[in-house]
């Protein structure tokens, strides 16, 4: 009875600390399941990094990150209810938001997460300078669940090239898998997009360094005619290591979505608490520094797609009327 006792008084001792926390009072837990993409590319980076700095601001958060296939397996996983927040490329969330080869979706954007300009990386010492030169090579355009093939796919079409015709494409069951080839022969050149993305990085850090090929100013006119949804977008001087001048390039912006049935208030209380610590997601991660209110606005495809608990604080803090 009295071990009974002092296990019992122990008990109230850490409920009372645990409430005294949160002044005192009860913390209810909001448990979010959040997808991101296979290890090695920038989707698990930037979600391990949204998730500490969410959790981190308020109490009542736990986000989960959880490694998926990438985009192309966010989008049905969301629609299904077995994920409640997902990152999903552009080209992928533009092509379920207009139900292009397939029924629209009812999807909504949390946030806009970072722009995602395309290029193309090779081997310093390679023989290629153009796109066009890499026409018959073995050419790694990213993992098969992810948005960068589709991004690839649309870029390459525009200057009247194909993908699985003018070149000898590779699609990897990794990200991380991709820079290796590149390094040992393996493939040519590697397909990637935004600032900061891993497997750039990892090419251009190994010996001999790297050299980037982006669609020129005449492509990206040519892609911009055929394919309007696509923006000019620039990756900035030293974005990578040995890239001392800014390279133009073109895409898109990437997203977090939600599912249809994630209620306002808890969307409300994501934005809230995200665009709140904007500057500490920043901190953490250089290309989350594009992760903000003004941002979302200016890349969604229209208002109507971000979720109503978003826009509710967005028309709070001004951003929106």
């Amino acid at each position: 009875m009295k071990l009974a006792g002092i296990a019992w008084a122990g008990l109230l001792l850490l409920a009372g600390a645990a409430a005294a926390q949160d002044g005192g009072k009860a913390i209810t837990k909001i448990n979010i399941s959040l997808g991101t993409a296979t290890p090695g590319g920038g989707f698990p980076v930037y979600g391990n990094a949204f998730a500490e700095v969410m959790n981190a601001a308020d109490p009542a958060l736990s986000i989960e990150p959880r490694n998926t296939k990438g985009s192309n397996e966010n989008i049905p996983l969301l629609e299904s209810g077995q994920l409640d927040i997902a990152l999903v490329a552009g080209e992928p969330a533009y092509e379920a938001f207009m139900g292009i080869s397939r029924p629209a979706t009812k999807l909504k954007i949390l946030t806009a997460m970072y722009s995602s300009p395309g290029m193309f990386v090779v081997r310093a010492d390679s023989p290629y300078k153009t796109i066009r030169d890499l026409v018959g090579q073995s050419v790694a355009f990213g993992a098969k669940g992810s948005g960068l093939p589709i991004l690839s796919r649309y870029i390459l079409d525009g200057i009247g090239l194909k993908q699985d015709e003018d070149f000898k494409s590779i699609y990897l069951d990794r990200a991380g898998d991709g820079p290796v080839m590149v390094q040992d022969g393996r493939a040519a050149a590697l397909w990637g997009a935004g600032i900061g993305w891993p497997g750039f990085a990892a090419v251009a850090q190994a010996p001999g360094g790297a050299r980037f090929i982006a669609p020129d100013a005449g492509e990206i006119a040519r892609v911009r005619a055929k394919h309007t949804f696509l923006k000019p977008l620039t990756v900035p001087a030293n974005g990578y290591p040995n890239q001392p001048a800014a390279i133009d390039s073109i895409g898109s912006w990437s997203f977090v979505l939600a599912r249809e049935s994630l209620s306002d208030d808890v969307a409300y209380r994501l934005a809230r608490t995200l665009h709140g610590h904007e500057a500490a997601l920043c901190k953490k991660l250089a290309q989350a520094c594009e992760t903000t209110a003004a941002n979302t606005v200016a890349a969604a495809p229209n208002a109507g797609l971000i979720h109503p608990g978003v826009m509710k604080y967005f028309r709070e803090v001004g951003v929106v009327k």
